[in-house]
């Protein structure tokens, strides 16, 4: 069993598995200017604000973004912006640069051009490149880690194989001392009941199922269905939004729920004590690995039947049941436990054994080959304020 691990300390406290200096468009204008600069260095990773160049409106992204550049796992920030929009880029670099991160702000109309933004950006980059360079890694408690923990790719296998088998490592890895968080709260829509108790208050209970409900509201509108049971879900062998919920409850294990993090306009809560949480992490998938990204984990355990999930800053743990599906991008295969050849709790040491090397460094299987795009996702604040919510409460 893991009880330290080698990490990268950083200024605030925090300690990451990964080394990451992150290029940050504020808008979509600054994308090519920004990957420019990424390629100039070894741990580059774009994220781009595709939304929009507004403020007003959208500080749930902003937010998201400031979180990431804090995440454990970051080295250092350059943030850019084209000039010409409303987000200026030191309010995403001065919270960063506030954690004691190196973080570097450029406004390409300041600059005079793109070809002068990329230059300054690039001795930029590099100067933040340098310094992750010379971050040493340093032995650190489990009660240091963060997981997250989230699934896609769902089908007949993941309720009985993947999810259980993640469930059970979570509860490992929480009684060991780290901390686990799980999202996507519109998978756990006919879980209320359960979960309420293992709320450790009554007010973390009601919080929970209000939260639920607010995510189901948003994803059921009246005239606005939205697919939620996708069709790889169906053909998997899923035929109900509960069944489906209920395979997804499994991977949450059975610890205590020290609370539900909020993730809106107002609030960005991440946990404060090791434990087990749940958030409101979306469970689209891109966005979903910004979101754990942002709660401040350096890892993220994935179980699907046979899909798969990457996140650059992130790295992501797969582990699939299906053994029909099974490729090399899957990190744990749980499918014994299918054919009664394996038990969960077998499965389970696996995945904590797993966990422990990739946080000390060992690459999961696709981690540098193929990822999914940096999201930044939010709640549009005129559906919310239709459905009268009150976000913070």
């Amino acid at each position: 069993m893991m009880n330290t691990f080698m990490g990268f300390g950083r200024a605030d406290g925090s300690v990451g598995i990964r080394n990451h200096v992150l290029i940050m468009a504020v808008d979509e204008c600054c994308d090519g200017i920004a990957r420019a600069i990424a390629d100039s260095i070894d741990n580059g990773i774009v994220v781009t604000n595709y939304n929009t160049c507004m403020y007003g409106g959208n500080e749930e992204m902003i937010n998201t973004m400031v979180h990431t550049g804090n995440n454990p796992n970051v080295a250092g920030v350059l943030v850019l912006a084209m000039g010409c929009g409303s987000i200026d880029p030191e309010i995403v670099a001065a919270p960063i640069r506030a954690t004691g991160r190196p973080a570097f702000s450029l406004v390409c109309i300041k600059q005079q051009g793109t070809r002068a933004t990329i230059n300054q950006g690039k001795a930029l980059a590099q100067e933040l490149q340098q310094a992750a360079n010379a971050t040493p890694r340093v032995e650190s408690p489990i009660s240091k880690l963060v997981i997250g923990v989230k699934c896609g790719g769902s089908d007949t296998s993941s309720g009985i194989a993947s999810n259980p088998s993640v469930g059970r490592a979570v509860d490992s890895l929480v009684d060991l001392g780290a901390t686990a968080i799980a999202g996507e709260l519109i998978e756990l829509v006919g879980c209320e009941a359960i979960l309420r108790q293992r709320a450790v208050t009554p007010e973390v209970a009601d919080k929970l199922e209000r939260l639920i409900h607010e995510e189901e509201a948003r994803w059921h509108v009246d005239g606005a269905e939205v697919e939620t049971m996708s069709i790889g879900n169906s053909v998997g062998g899923l035929t109900t939004l509960e069944e489906k919920s209920f395979g997804a409850l499994s991977k949450t294990g059975t610890r205590p729920i020290q609370d539900v993090l909020q993730i809106n306009h107002l609030v960005h809560e991440k946990p404060t004590t090791p434990g087990f949480y749940l958030s409101e992490a979306t469970h689209l998938c891109g966005s979903a690995g910004m979101h754990f990204a942002a709660l401040g984990a350096q890892l993220i355990l994935w179980t699907t039947g046979g899909a798969g999930f990457n996140n650059p800053i992130v790295p992501v743990i797969r582990v699939s049941g299906n053994q029909y599906l099974l490729n090399e991008d899957i990190d744990i295969d749980a499918s014994g436990i299918m054919r009664a050849e394996e038990g969960v709790e077998s499965v389970a040491e696996r995945i904590v054994a797993k966990v422990s090397k990739v946080a000390q460094g060992q690459q999961t299987n696709i981690e540098e080959i193929g990822y999914s795009y940096c999201s930044l996702y939010q709640k549009d604040q005129r559906l919310e304020t239709v459905l009268r919510f009150k976000p913070g409460c």
